[in-house]
């Protein structure tokens, strides 16, 4: 079963550029995992300091190679003093059933 969620931060005022250069260079790395399908980066439409980013990932293997590559801590250890969360928020989603 794929592995889907969406996290989400905000940057602290000022440091917006910074965190979308280095979402951006993230993203390039995460896009190349072999279970990776989708890693999505967005900012919201009303309030720009606001990142959203969709992930999907082959399953829960994937993801947990996700969360083990070695630029993955670096990463979040870099970012947490630019956003005004402790972390990232992640929301883990489900597909909806339908009858079609």
């Amino acid at each position: 079963m794929k592995k889907t969620l969406l996290a989400e931060f905000t940057a602290r005022e000022g440091t917006q550029d910074e965190v979308a250069r280095m979402i951006g260079d993230y993203a390039l790395k995460v896009r190349e995992e072999e279970g990776n399908i989708a890693f999505d980066v967005y900012t919201k439409a009303t309030a720009p300091r606001a990142f959203w980013i969709f992930e999907v990932y082959r399953d829960e293997d994937a993801f947990q190679a996700h969360l083990n590559a070695p630029y993955g801590g670096p990463f979040n250890a870099a970012l947490v003093p630019l956003i005004e969360e402790d972390a990232s928020v992640l929301t883990f989603l489900n597909p909806l059933a339908t009858n079609s």
